[in-house]
């Protein structure tokens, strides 16, 4: 709960929406484990969400409306961000892309083995490297404890965990980073309309009111991490208002960064906006493999430098 005191109009719909949440499952093992993996860190920490959110139409669900992300954004960005020496929390929808993992084949249990013999199960040698290549960063990062993962499905399960993450980051001041990549979904039925049991075809054409999701960013800036280095992303189909869209974003919610993409474009090059201005960033296209995000982190890793020195000074 929130304190609605302070003006915002919209925190009236963000308390009613998580009173109205069905409960998190396993919230107090989530809460302990970010607890955990906070504790005592001296160094830079993101939170990066990754994936959709999904909007069950049943209580019991067999019926979602989808938001379309392989997650690939939030796993690539991850790795980057682990390299430039970041502890990294993980939000990601369950079944997306992970970090290590992008270049693995899209069924790694089929295609990355092989069996030998008549019984033995080895490493296929065409992925051999790929594979052991991923294990043992993926491995490294887990086990030096700069690596947790969360998943998520539903659009409650997501801002749920954010807002316990936000509330844990919150002490880490200006050093903690928010890299909300995740395609959150603008629209949901409310837990309480819902059916609870599957819809009936036969009950004829279906009539359903959705209603909006609270904009939880403005809250995130104000009131559950108000130090942190936020930057969230801003995804048109259509170039010709992708920058606008990004500004009204970094404006309305106070947003340090608004990282904006254009669907056909968007792992070739991104627009980064921020209050002094925007810059292009493109993937090296020279360079077999190069990711738009290896530039991008590099950026932001300098940008967030800069404000944590500007914390510091104030």
């Amino acid at each position: 709960m929130m304190d609605a005191s302070n003006g915002s109009a919209n925190f009236e719909e963000i308390n009613s929406f998580f009173d109205s949440a069905p409960s998190l499952k396993d919230g107090e093992a989530i809460k302990r484990k970010v607890e955990e993996f906070l504790e005592g860190r001296a160094n830079r920490v993101v939170c990066v969400t990754s994936g959709g959110t999904t909007v069950p139409l049943e209580q019991r669900c067999v019926r979602y409306i989808d938001n379309f992300s392989s997650g690939h954004r939030g796993a690539a960005s991850t790795e980057y961000f682990l390299k430039a020496g970041y502890a990294v929390v993980f939000l990601y929808r369950r079944g997306t892309c992970q970090p290590y993992c992008r270049s693995l084949p899209d069924d790694p249990l089929l295609e990355c083995f092989e069996v030998t013999n008549g019984s033995n199960v080895t490493v296929n040698p065409i992925h051999a490297k790929t594979v052991e290549g991923a294990i043992i960063d993926n491995h490294l990062a887990v086990t030096r404890g700069t690596l947790l993962k969360l998943p998520f499905t539903t659009i409650f399960e997501y801002l749920q965990i954010l807002q316990l993450i936000a509330l844990s980051m919150r002490s880490l001041g200006p050093s903690a980073l928010f890299y909300l990549a995740a395609a959150v979904s603008d629209f949901y039925v409310p837990w309480e309309s819902m059916t609870v049991h599957k819809i009936q075809s036969s009950s004829g054409p279906l009539d359903m009111r959705l209603a909006q999701v609270p904009k939880m960013l403005s809250v995130l800036r104000k009131d559950w991490a108000p130090l942190a280095f936020c930057i969230s992303f801003k995804l048109e189909t259509d170039t010709k208002i992708l920058v606008d869209k990004a500004n009204m974003a970094l404006k309305k919610y106070n947003m340090d960064m608004v990282v904006a993409n254009e669907l056909l474009t968007r792992k070739e090059e991104v627009i980064v906006v921020t209050k002094g201005g925007n810059v292009i960033v493109q993937r090296d296209k020279t360079e077999s493999g190069a990711d738009v995000e290896d530039p991008l982190i590099k950026l932001i890793v300098d940008t967030h430098s800069s404000y944590i020195t500007s914390k510091q000074i104030v």
